[in-house]
């Protein structure tokens, strides 16, 4: 039986009716028209429905929305203000770093695995800013890449963590 419940996305508060045990990712797209988190296999194999839940990555295809009330959810729309809030910034860029260096190293292709690549090395950037290679490919196992831009994407990664040590928004 649906029932009203409050859930904390991208900063803002939202009351929304379903029952708790559905998928997180069907309240983000379908009650609140997000359209960062992509249902890909509904089996949190691959990624591509990644958000964070208080900075830690989860799978929103098996996260039930029970799971996130009184936490906090950040969807790819909602990581510049993530970033601003970690860097104390007076105001969000309009990308998270990563977000610009993914497309400066045209490491996006279809746009299936976008959102979770991106959530993913948003949460390894803000636990090691300084990650080596071996530490993004390790971070990143798990999130496919339909089109096989990893090289790209380990790229963009560092470009990211060099950006964000030298200030760059």
């Amino acid at each position: 039986m649906p029932r009203d419940l409050r859930v904390k996305v991208n900063n803002r508060q939202h009351t929304v009716s379903a029952e708790p045990e559905t998928p997180l990712i069907y309240v983000l797209t379908n009650e609140l028209q997000l359209r960062g988190p992509r249902f890909g296999c509904g089996l949190a194999q691959c990624g591509s429905c990644s958000v964070l839940v208080d900075g830690v990555e989860r799978r929103s295809c098996v996260t039930p929305v029970s799971a996130v009330e009184g936490k906090s959810v950040t969807t790819l729309e909602g990581l510049p203000d993530w970033y601003a809030a970690q860097r104390k910034l007076a105001r969000a860029p309009a990308l998270h770093p990563l977000q610009q260096a993914m497309l400066d190293e045209q490491a996006l292709q279809c746009g299936y695995c976008y959102n979770g690549m991106i959530v993913k090395a948003a949460e390894l950037l803000a636990q090691n800013p300084a990650p080596s290679d071996e530490q993004i490919r390790s971070a990143m196992n798990g999130h496919l890449c339909r089109c096989g831009t990893y090289p790209r994407i380990i790229s963009a990664i560092k470009r990211a963590a060099r950006a964000m040590k030298e200030g760059g928004a």
